[in-house]
């Protein structure tokens, strides 16, 4: 039965395809809005196999793992963000005088 359905999300699919193109001189709202309702329905369809069923597990799993997570406070993402940039502005500051030195030492081997 899973085949079945996967050849029925293939044939909604490829409608969507074919019929944007051969529609391509309608409205985009239009095409916009016939394709999501395609994706939708094929989106339905596919979770009813196996596979999908597997991927909706995931998805809960997924949610809950990220549930668990702490996330930092504002006050630590401001501070960590400082850092990255004090340390980005530093190192380009580094990089630039290096190659300006470097730059200068082989004008002066090459004359």
């Amino acid at each position: 039965m899973d085949t079945l359905k996967w050849v029925i999300v293939a044939a909604l699919v490829l409608a969507g395809v074919v019929g944007n193109a051969y529609y391509s001189d309608q409205s985009l709202l239009y095409r916009v809005l016939a394709l999501v309702v395609l994706g939708v329905v094929a989106a339905g369809f596919a979770l009813q196999t196996a596979k999908g069923a597997m991927f909706l597990a995931l998805l809960r799993e997924a949610r809950t793992e990220v549930r668990k997570v702490v996330w930092p406070t504002h006050q630590e993402t401001t501070q960590t963000t400082l850092v990255v940039a004090v340390v980005v502005l530093v190192m380009g500051l580094i990089l630039w005088a290096l190659d300006a030195l470097l730059g200068w030492l082989a004008s002066l081997l090459i004359g």
